[in-house]
């Protein structure tokens, strides 16, 4: 795993990074502190806004609106519509189903179907829920770049543990654009938030990613 302090990633990538990773801790001092760092590593507020918004996915509502309210803090009031704030009308549903299709299709590559066959094997809503309500309402969204959003999810998701999804989001990573570098360096960022025994399984999900070359 590559070393932290030689980082391929530019400055403001790394830093989202370490926003993403104390999103999911649920740290609110610490949070501020990445944040306020973000702006001083030049992290657009617009890219915040979206990783937070995403977050909600990645993390659930509970950490994501406490992680909101730090960040209002520090970086004041919302933006206004048509400042970076796409509308959410109901009457786009057919709009964000086509955006989330493409969008699920880019990151799984080729896994996507059997994504959505699996999907459909746990929950019958779970597929439009997933395609419509994540990737097209969410994670299409302009404002912050495929590649950053699943960068900072891979952080997020190595914080909370869960094997399965750093799996699928490794691959995510590699699918919209990143690198192999860019990933390891994003794992040894996160090391320094994770214990011993998720340090341990990142490594092994990693490992597997590349070793399968998916």
């Amino acid at each position: 795993m590559s070393d932290p302090k030689v980082s391929v990633l530019e400055r403001s990538t790394e830093a989202l990074v370490r926003v993403a990773a104390a999103v999911a801790m649920g740290d609110g001092p610490e949070l501020e502190t990445r944040l306020r760092a973000a702006r001083n590593a030049g992290v657009p507020g617009l890219w915040v806004e979206e990783l937070l918004l995403q977050s909600m996915l990645v993390v659930g509502y509970p950490l994501a609106l406490v992680a909101f309210d730090v960040w209002r803090g520090v970086a004041g009031a919302p933006p206004a519509e048509g400042h970076g704030a796409e509308p959410l009308e109901h009457e786009n549903w057919e709009a964000w189903a086509a955006r989330g299709a493409a969008v699920c299709r880019q990151v799984y590559g080729r896994a996507y179907h059997k994504l959505l066959v699996n999907l459909r094997a746990l929950h019958p809503a779970l597929e439009d829920l997933v395609l419509v309500d994540a990737y097209g309402k969410v994670i299409g969204r302009p404002g912050l770049d495929l590649k950053r959003r699943e960068l900072t999810t891979v952080a997020a998701i190595a914080v909370l543990g869960a094997a399965q999804q750093l799996h699928s989001h490794l691959r995510g990573a590699l699918n919209t654009g990143a690198s192999a570098a860019e990933v390891e360096a994003v794992l040894g960022i996160v090391a320094e938030d994770l214990d011993a025994d998720r340090r341990r399984t990142t490594r092994e999900q990693w490992e597997d990613v590349r070793k399968r070359k998916l």
